[in-house]
């Protein structure tokens, strides 16, 4: 037997009826054979950190415009936060750990620079409109691997695409990892800003503090703990105190910080530098890489615009609005 079909019957075996087995995934766009050694989903995992779009996360807006502080999180560090709460949790309901892994750590691939803010400018001046969990499908579809895609299973696919409040995964994977990207930002965000001083811990509701405890450590394993002890017959959940608890967190973060003057002050820069790069690409398509070039052939020009310029990081869109706006020095 080999190593592959013996981790494929370990699920069967073990795993919550509930759980998706790799056995019996739906499949990829592109059928391939498969590995002697790793399941799909596990091919899956590797091929998503293997990838040029997951190492850009590591130079992208979480909640600071490009912050100083080695200790802030980035996108990629979120991304990390995330892949390790649901991991746990998965574990303990006996869900597909591998899946779950490889659904956090892409679900947010298709983020543009500066953050949500990024997000609002394309989705205000692309035609076709912009959401990060839409692009992170095409990302992992299309645009990685010069045109080719990842070539992921259906599952993963689907856990990416609806990973957001809004939406509604088809595996119970998939709807772990949404509730688990929440629970992960509130907490390191909150954490990030009681480090910048925008807020001090003694300002958290304190109903918020009793419930879900005084400490960033204390706050997520409450939470864990809770959907743990309250998700059963493929159903995740949270007790309706932790749930309300962590609902109002997100309030007091979105008064006290997430519009906060200070963390927000260079937003209407990074507002502007996004939308005169995309219309710069719009006019000077020749500028464009050669692997963007090539989307050309059956894509519209601004949707593959919006594709070069949502992939950036925070670091190389400023560098490139320096090199085409900004006069360099004569010498």
């Amino acid at each position: 037997m080999l190593p592959r079909e013996r981790t494929e019957m370990l699920e069967r075996e073990i795993l919550s009826p509930y759980a998706a087995l790799s056995s019996r995934s739906k499949g990829r766009l592109a059928p391939e054979e498969q590995c002697d050694i790793r399941t799909d989903f596990q091919r899956d995992r590797d091929r998503i950190i293997h990838s040029k779009a997951f190492r850009r996360l590591k130079h992208k807006t979480q909640v600071f415009l490009s912050p100083e502080g080695d200790h802030y999180r980035t996108r990629l560090t979120h991304t990390l936060e995330v892949s390790q709460i649901a991991r746990t949790i998965a574990r303990a309901l006996r869900l597909n750990e591998d899946l779950t892994e490889a659904i956090a750590l892409g679900h947010d691939l298709g983020h543009t620079p500066f953050g949500h803010t990024g997000e609002a400018v394309l989705n205000e001046i692309c035609p076709r409109g912009f959401r990060h969990n839409i692009q992170g499908l095409r990302v992992v579809e299309i645009l990685e691997k010069d045109g080719k895609g990842l070539n992921l299973t259906w599952e993963v696919r689907d856990g990416i695409l609806n990973h957001t409040s809004r939406d509604i995964a088809a595996t119970v994977e998939g709807r772990l990892v949404s509730l688990a990207d929440r629970v992960a930002y509130i907490n390191h965000d909150i954490d990030d800003a009681i480090r910048a001083g925008i807020i001090s811990v003694e300002d958290l509701p304190l109903n918020c503090v009793d419930i879900l405890g005084d400490t960033h450590s204390r706050r997520i394993n409450n939470m864990i703990t809770d959907i743990i002890d309250n998700s059963a017959d493929g159903c995740i959940n949270m007790s309706q105190p932790v749930k309300d608890a962590m609902n109002q967190l997100r309030e007091f973060m979105f008064g006290h910080v997430y519009l906060d003057p200070v963390a927000k002050g260079e937003e209407k820069k990074a507002q502007h530098v996004v939308k005169e790069l995309y219309f710069y690409f719009l006019k000077h398509v020749d500028k464009l890489p050669d692997d963007m070039k090539l989307l050309l052939e059956c894509t519209d020009i601004s949707d593959v615009v919006c594709d070069y310029v949502a992939g950036m990081t925070d670091t190389y869109a400023i560098r490139m609005y320096k090199e085409l706006f900004l006069p360099e020095s004569w010498n």
